[in-house]
């Protein structure tokens, strides 16, 4: 297993990284056309963003409440987004885009070890949403209230994530290493503890767990839990 210290230095997930992504996808409807002046704005909008949202709520959040808390006049935050709508999609479809680019990505020498890939995958998981962890919280508290596209986009992220940890289960039951009689329902079953890490990071920390740890016992519990031989050859 890695560490999310070495995630970090794969990873540039910086806000100024993110946001340039954001500006790279949107640049045919973003009017500023200087890329530094471009991502310092975005990142101030994006930052007060979650700051609000996680604070009173997205949908509560006005965009004079955005103007005040950002220093941005109106007429600069129309000049990166139409309508709140389209603010979220932009944060929405950033968090989407990440998922799909880190964890669409496994190691080629983990394409024979269903084992291996499903800890890269967990352990990946996990620290792609502490490092991000704003963004994450923000996609899972707002989801309810998103706009059918928002709500549409958030459901199929869910679901490809879920089909990786069963393609590895699948592929792991086919290689006679873990004995699971429904991948599909332990995929689903498996999600919510990624997200318990980021939705109650607070209890967490105060029990001083760190990324790591949780990783590690995260993966431990789930080998137990599938059967893996790779825990029953280590408890001989």
């Amino acid at each position: 297993m890695s560490s999310f210290q070495e995630f970090q230095a794969r990873h540039d997930l910086s806000m100024e990284a993110l946001c340039a992504r954001i500006l790279e996808r949107h640049a045919a409807t973003i009017r500023v056309k200087k890329p530094a002046v471009a991502i310092g704005n975005l990142a101030r909008i994006v930052e007060t963003t979650l700051t609000l949202a996680n604070r009173k709520g997205f949908h509560s959040m006005s965009l004079r409440d955005l103007t005040e808390q950002s220093g941005l006049s109106m007429g600069a935050l129309y000049a990166y987004f139409d309508s709140k709508d389209t603010l979220l999609m932009m944060i929405l479809g950033q968090v989407v885009g990440v998922v799909e680019v880190v964890l669409g990505r496994p190691p080629e020498a983990l394409a024979a070890d269903p084992a291996g890939r499903l800890r890269w995958l967990l352990e990946t998981h996990l620290y792609l949403t502490e490092a991000m962890h704003p963004w994450f919280v923000f996609a899972y508290m707002e989801a309810k209230a998103f706009p059918k596209e928002g709500r549409e986009l958030a459901v199929s992220s869910e679901m490809m994530t879920e089909s990786m940890i069963a393609d590895a289960l699948a592929d792991g039951v086919a290689r006679g290493l873990f004995a699971v009689p429904d991948v599909t329902m332990a995929a689903a079953l498996i999600k919510p503890m990624l997200q318990d890490w980021y939705v109650k990071r607070a209890k967490h920390r105060r029990r001083g767990v760190t990324p790591d740890l949780y990783a590690e016992q995260m993966i431990a519990f789930v080998e137990a839990a599938v059967g893996s031989r790779r825990v029953q050859a280590a408890g001989r």
